[in-house]
């Protein structure tokens, strides 16, 4: 059975295996792409202490629980605007489940964990970049596409 549950420090190490998986499938890269030591201890640093919530699906049908999912939310604070008085934003980051979990309701689980908690804390928006297959999951829960947004890689 799959529990949805937010990571906490306890799930660390199994959280940065999800997360190098996530990025491998996202990215095309071979089973045994090595990240740089910087990209890891950054990664780590985030989940550790960044200001965001992680959410993790485990499957505990093999004895030991195994991660099967995770996604991100990534909390940011910019100037007020008349729309978003406070100023809370967000960006919903590796929204990713492994293939034999997908089309499970998984991700959508994960995501509203997410959106839930993003409303308590008084996020205005959440954006996020999606893959072709996100994307229509995207859509049947209410986003939409955002034309406003441009962005530079420095």
């Amino acid at each position: 059975m799959v529990q949805i549950r937010k990571a906490t420090a306890s799930d660390i190490d199994a959280l940065m295996k999800s997360r190098c998986r996530t990025m491998g499938d996202v990215c095309g890269f071979c089973d045994d792409y090595e990240f740089s030591a910087e990209f890891m201890e950054a990664t780590k640093e985030y989940f550790l202490h960044g200001d965001g919530t992680t959410v993790i699906a485990t499957d505990d049908s093999a004895g030991t629980p195994q991660i099967v999912g995770n996604a991100t939310l990534c909390y940011t604070n910019l100037m007020p605007t008349f729309s978003h008085p406070g100023g809370k934003r967000a960006h919903l980051m590796n929204v990713h489940v492994e293939k034999e979990f997908r089309r499970k309701g998984i991700a959508r689980k994960m995501i509203e964990l997410l959106i839930d908690e993003a409303k308590e804390l008084g996020v205005t928006e959440i954006s996020l970049d999606a893959t072709d297959d996100g994307r229509k999951l995207y859509k049947t829960m209410g986003w939409h596409t955002n034309n406003e947004a441009m962005a530079k890689d420095l």
